[in-house]
């Protein structure tokens, strides 16, 4: 049977774990969790091995600081590989990516054999809810960025709910992964594009967190600016994969 992890990173996440554990354990497929959570200074890691201790399906990773979401998402990649899962998804843990669209991203992983599956907020249509103008402007505007200079034909590169299998993690040199942020997301799905890994996007409602804080910040924004053109100079300057995969 093939198996399905969701990693859910988290940092001062302590209202919401228990309600999304409970609404992963409760969907109409299997999936186990995954909890990666960098010493969050209000309990969460506490929360999290007790949940845990209740759950078979639930496991804890602790890291002892505060690193990036992309070195949490390396670290959870790394255990998922060790621990022989074939899906191993993304999921922010704030309810703003819904766990019901999980089936959907594993139907089209196999109907469609993806190697990456992203939960898009901008195919057809806009759907996201409960942000300000500003900051749907922000992301709709990288996305564009992120097409025009990689080439890259995805609506939402920036997006972090995601669907990889296995075959697509072990793809890649996950050390050589160094970003964190929008340029995480931006890259990991550069890396498995240009070499000829299929990637499908389906549609997905985004909204806004209810509970805490965003991480959002000025550096993540930079950060992404900056990689977007390393990618392209990754690439040869190609705006196009370097691989076809059969």
């Amino acid at each position: 049977m093939e198996r399905t992890l969701i990693i859910v990173p988290t940092y001062n996440e302590r209202d919401n774990l228990p309600r999304m554990a409970e609404r992963l354990l409760n969907l109409s497929v299997p999936v186990d969790m995954l909890v990666v959570d960098d010493n969050s200074p209000d309990g969460t890691g506490k929360i999290a091995d007790e949940l845990a201790a209740k759950h078979s399906r639930i496991h804890v990773l602790h890291r002892a600081e505060k690193n990036g979401l992309g070195r949490a998402y390396i670290a959870g990649f790394k255990w998922a590989l060790e621990h022989d899962y074939e899906f191993v998804f993304e999921m922010d843990g704030d309810f703003s990516h819904n766990p019901d669209d999980i089936p959907a991203f594993l139907k089209a992983a196999q109907d469609e054999q993806a190697d990456l599956v992203i939960g898009s907020r901008y195919a057809y249509g806009v759907r996201v809810i409960n942000w300000p103008l500003k900051r749907l402007m922000l992301s709709r505007c990288a996305g564009v960025y992120v097409q025009i200079i990689t080439g890259m034909p995805f609506t939402d590169p920036t997006g972090g709910y995601k669907c990889f299998r296995r075959r697509a993690l072990q793809g890649i040199n996950l050390d050589a992964v160094k970003s964190n942020g929008y340029s995480f997301q931006i890259e990991m799905t550069h890396r498995l594009w240009r070499n000829g890994f299929k990637v499908v996007e389906v549609p997905i409602i985004f909204t806004d967190r209810l509970h805490g804080q965003s991480k959002m910040s000025r550096y993540i924004v930079r950060e992404a600016f900056i990689m977007v053109w390393a990618l392209w100079f990754q690439n040869g300057l190609r705006r196009s994969p370097r691989v076809k995969k059969a």
